[in-house]
């Protein structure tokens, strides 16, 4: 295995909020404790851990960390995907990783979603599904075989 896997942590923010609120991000924490349990090696990138604050961005700073966001999922290893419900911003993430050849995986129950079938490598129905996949060890081998091609 690669010493050092970069993942993407890509997820549910707004959602269909109307307004500036934010889903429960506490997702964010159960799988980066997680990933480092099974990957100690491994490095995260989580938008919403580096901009805790973006609701309170301005238009002009937003739009650059939403664009840099979209960027940086070129160059992850891997992008996981919180989509409890649909997510503009996440398949978005999804699809620069996906249409840039990076594993994507999808933690939502909508698999019949066309943006979580057709731009995933696997679809996990929940996080406890997730884990279960990774503490089985079999996760671990398909994304190395994955990133290896």
């Amino acid at each position: 295995m690669r010493p050092s896997i970069r993942f993407f942590l890509a997820g549910i923010m707004q959602g269909s909020h109307v307004g500036p609120l934010l889903h429960h991000q506490d997702y964010r924490k159960r799988i980066t404790d997680v990933l480092k349990e099974h990957f100690p090696k491994c490095r995260i990138v989580d938008p919403q851990g580096d901009h805790p604050n973006s609701l309170d961005y301005d238009d002009a700073t937003g739009r650059e960390v939403f664009m840099h966001h979209n960027r940086l999922c070129r160059d992850v290893d891997v992008l996981i995907a919180f989509v409890p419900e649909a997510s503009m911003g996440t398949a978005i993430e999804m699809w620069e990783a996906y249409r840039h050849d990076k594993v994507v995986l999808a933690i939502s129950p909508l698999a019949h979603n066309w943006a979580i079938k057709f731009c995933s490598h696997e679809v996990f129905s929940d996080l406890a599904s997730f884990e279960t996949s990774l503490a089985s060890g079999q996760l671990q081998s398909n994304i190395t075989r994955w990133i290896s091609g």
